[in-house]
């Protein structure tokens, strides 16, 4: 090839549907995760509003039991897999190269691919309740019997759920592989931002965790197809040893989740508060510590199985282990913002509903690992109160709070700010209607994943509904606001968060040197 076709070859743009299709380009891979994220959570969220509708007053309203269990399992599927993962990939992928100064990411075709692989893998999860048999009723933990004995959606979201692995896979070590090799001179890795850490250690959890879900799921196939009995008790298999799996797979997934939201809050909270980071190097071994001990708490989800009293014992008091590391995190965050020259833009308000709300969810989670206690709130609407508290309260803010915080980098225009706090108060309080009455029913004994309720639960069921339909018409806020701020709207200027550092992503380290016109003199 001579120099000029060359010349002409890197330069060659594509445009239209074949950018998106055949990208490379890191900002463009973190686009389309983020957009396909926003689709998958509207999707989840009237799978939400649905269900919702369902338990507004006692009796069978709109949708057969069956059908209202087998949409519950893919309601949570597609959030977890479908919504709130998806959104931090797209966050790393935008700004980790940003961050480390890397030109782009270490593997630009597998991070396509790794994207490219979504769309299919939740189509399949999604038709998997129109199939005939529908998809699995057991809830997002898939346990047999039940999801032995489920229809052909069964099939369906297992391969759905391989797919959505093999992404997370391929993320992970795309991930890796660029922290680990593609950081600028002198970016040693105490001087990461935080957002960066976070990213790190969590590609580490999900190569080792998902596939053991893909171990589990895999023995369920076979159960189902190949005459195998791993997890079926009348051929000496165990549905309890699937429980052990999953929940191997289940536990850090849930640090999956949030540890990336807590890199986002390390980003916010210093940027809006004027101040660096409290206690950055303990915040970097806290986030460490939450990663290895999610490894040896999974059993705190099985309490009620029948285990040992030393078995129960153990994981009860590691899991309360884990509260340590956590609460550093915590008390770091407040300490940041302690005598800092606050202001409270939208992404400011989402860091501190998310450190506000995620305490809640963590306190019942405390209460869920006293063994006693949890033989009476497991399996009731006590627990889908925990998690949402955790997955919402921390997750969901705070992927929402960092499209907020970077849109202005993104676009090059500000959003409308006004637009942003209404929608920040909408959700925030929709949220809490929705999920806060949830603690109450399930303290009095409501089970989850029933279409139908004893009367005493009318009214909490009625108020929760209430909140849910807040919750989810506030998205459309989002929705407006973003657009707008794509389409245009008044400049970003090169200083985003006036009297900020300037440099708010990487407040505990120096700009890659490569950003002066001549290197640093280093003494």
């Amino acid at each position: 090839m001579t120099a000029t076709t060359a010349d002409q070859h890197h330069d060659h743009h594509p445009t239209g549907i074949t950018r998106w299709l055949f990208t490379t380009n890191h900002k463009d891979i973190g686009t389309l995760y983020l957009w396909f994220s926003f689709t998958m959570f509207i999707i989840g969220g009237l799978m939400a509003m649905i269900i919702r509708s369902e338990l507004f007053e006692p009796g069978l309203q709109f949708v057969d039991p069956l059908f209202f269990n087998q949409m519950t399992t893919v309601h949570a599927l597609v959030m977890i897999f479908g919504a709130a993962m998806p959104a931090f990939v797209g966050l790393a992928n935008w700004q980790i190269p940003l961050m480390i100064g890397a030109p782009d990411m270490a593997l630009p075709r597998l991070n396509n691919w790794s994207f490219w692989l979504l769309p299919p893998a939740a189509t399949l999860l999604i038709a998997s309740l129109f199939v005939p048999g529908g998809a699995p009723a057991g809830g997002w933990t898939i346990y047999p019997p039940l999801s032995i004995q489920g229809g052909m959606g069964v099939d369906f979201g297992i391969l759905a759920l391989h797919m959505m692995g093999i992404s997370s896979i391929m993320g992970s070590i795309n991930i890796i592989a660029t922290i680990m090799n593609m950081r600028a001179p002198g970016m040693i890795l105490m001087k990461l931002p935080m957002f960066v850490w976070t990213w790190l250690i969590t590609a580490f959890l999900l190569v080792t965790c998902i596939p053991v879900l893909a171990g589990a799921i895999t023995m369920l196939l076979t159960d189902r197809h190949f005459g195998t009995h791993f997890f079926d008790s009348s051929g000496g298999g165990d549905p309890v040893m699937f429980q052990h799996i999953f929940w191997f797979f289940g536990h850090p997934e849930v640090y999956i989740l949030i540890l990336p939201a807590f890199g986002v809050v390390s980003q916010i909270i210093p940027t809006f508060s004027r101040k660096p980071l409290f206690g950055y190097t303990s915040m970097v071994f806290a986030t460490a510590t939450i990663a290895f001990l999610s490894f040896i708490v999974w059993a705190h989800h099985m309490f009620t199985v029948g285990m040992p009293l030393t078995g129960e014992l153990f994981f009860m008091y590691s899991t309360m282990l884990i509260a340590i590391p956590t609460s550093v995190k915590i008390f770091n965050w407040v300490s940041t913002m302690w005598r800092g020259s606050l202001t409270f833009e939208t992404p400011m308000l989402y860091a501190i509903g998310m450190v506000f709300l995620f305490t809640i969810g963590g306190f019942s989670g405390l209460m869920l690992a006293i063994v006693p206690a949890d033989f009476q709130y497991h399996d009731t609407y006590f627990v889908v109160a925990h998690f949402h508290y955790v997955i919402f309260g921390g997750t969901i803010l705070g992927a929402l709070g960092a499209v907020y915080f970077w849109l202005p980098k993104w676009t090059g225009h500000m959003y409308n700010e006004t637009l942003g706090k209404w929608h920040f108060w909408l959700t925030v309080i929709g949220m809490n209607v929705t999920f806060f009455p949830q603690h109450f029913l399930g303290l009095a004994g409501m089970p989850r994943r029933i279409p139908d309720y004893a009367l005493q639960f009318a009214e909490f069921n009625m108020v929760s509904s209430l909140g849910a339909f807040l919750l989810g018409l506030s998205q459309i806020i989002f929705l407006i606001n973003v657009l707008k701020t794509i389409k245009g709207g008044e400049k970003a200027s090169d200083r985003v968060w006036e009297g900020s550092t300037g440099l708010e992503w990487t407040v505990p380290s120096p700009a890659p040197y490569h950003t002066f016109a001549t290197p640093p003199v280093v003494k």
